[in-house]
């Protein structure tokens, strides 16, 4: 590990600590999760794309990373912030540590700050740009002055993929799904294969037409980095959709989908990143606690009389899904997929495919 590294915000504050990870500097929007455990999980998490993450609870690395653990290829912020990084993990399926994890990705990390004080600037500050560095902060900070901000990329663009590709059980296959890639997590994947589903997974910049070309029983649109307000090219995608086949969106597919019915998308103070959310089923009234990790919000007061607000989040009241009342359409704000994080909503996995199976019996 090496010493004396700064974690700089564009506001002046800064923190001093150790680095580990790559040695480079790292410049992204700075926001925290408030998971426990899942740190691999996260790293690999695409809606993390261009942040630096910090992780609220104290110890990281004490288990390890492994081959079974990633969401998708590679690791996806441009930093890591932790109060202590264990060196020294123990667990059975442990093929290496946190700090050569980070280092063979050339991602640089910084241990031993106040993460809580950290936490605390976000949450009455808001989210903001920074950077992790070993030079002079002050350098740094005039680097990142004159950086883009986070609002400005399109980050969907920097984390799909370039082919389609599919993952299936030959065995149990029995359903054809499209998944729209905005960022999708590999457990979507597992998910529909374990349901049956042969799951085709397609770059964002594919058009309706040739989704529809591919003959899928039903869309799924991924979660994924950044401002929904800059994706007209998906939201163009969804709109050529919409009527033709069942689709379900998660996290951003929920943002897009929401903006293809005329709804606008607003920026939350620091965003919801956890495995902790209570949200409230509105038809129910069953409360799950779920995985989420986004900083923007559908406004309700946009939607069409068509749209329900069908969950809302029960720390803040935000909108955390929608239902179509005529259209097997449905969406939901937060991480059904975990990974990391709670399994309380699985069954909407089991909710979209009953209504792909309902719409392809009426054809």
């Amino acid at each position: 590990m090496t010493e004396a590294a700064h974690l700089v915000l564009e506001d002046g504050t800064r923190f001093t600590g150790r680095g580990f990870g790559a040695e480079n500097e790292a410049m992204g929007e700075v926001v925290f999760t408030t998971s426990m455990t899942g740190y691999q999980e996260a790293l690999t998490d695409p809606s993390f794309a261009g942040q630096i993450l910090t992780m609220t609870y104290p110890l990281q690395g004490n288990y390890g990373v492994n081959d079974f653990d990633t969401e998708s290829r590679r690791i996806q912020p441009r930093g890591f912030v932790v109060r202590e990084a264990c060196d020294e993990p123990s667990h059975w399926r442990s093929s290496g540590t946190l700090d050569g994890y980070l280092r063979e990705s050339g991602i640089p990390a910084i241990e031993g700050i106040d993460t809580r004080a950290l936490t605390r600037k976000i949450r009455s500050a808001g989210v903001m740009m920074g950077a992790i560095t070993h030079d002079d902060p002050e350098t740094a900070l005039a680097r990142l002055h004159e950086a883009k901000g986070y609002d400005e990329g399109d980050w969907v663009s920097d984390v799909t993929g370039g082919e389609p590709f599919s993952w299936a059980d030959p065995e149990q296959e029995r359903y054809r799904i499209a998944v729209l890639d905005l960022g999708v997590k590999h457990n979507i994947l597992r998910i529909l294969r374990g349901f049956g589903a042969k799951a085709t997974v397609i770059p964002a910049g594919t058009n309706a037409d040739s989704i529809l070309a591919l003959h899928p029983d039903g869309v799924v649109l991924s979660p994924g980095p950044g401002d929904p307000a800059l994706l007209d090219h998906a939201v163009a995608t969804v709109n050529g959709l919409i009527g033709r086949l069942p689709i379900f969106g998660i996290c951003l597919g929920h943002q897009v989908l929401a903006r293809a019915w005329g709804a606008k998308t607003y920026k939350l103070k620091f965003g919801h990143r956890g495995a902790n959310h209570p949200v409230r089923d509105q038809a129910t009234g069953r409360i799950s606690i779920t995985a989420q990790n986004h900083g923007y919000a559908v406004d309700p007061d946009g939607l069409p009389s068509e749209l329900e607000v069908s969950h809302v989040h029960l720390n803040d009241g935000t909108c955390e899904g929608l239902r179509h009342r005529g259209l097997p359409v449905f969406t939901i704000q937060y991480h059904a997929e975990a990974s990391p994080g709670p399994h309380d909503d699985r069954y909407l996995f089991e909710r979209f495919l009953g209504l792909v199976e309902e719409h392809s019996s009426h054809e």
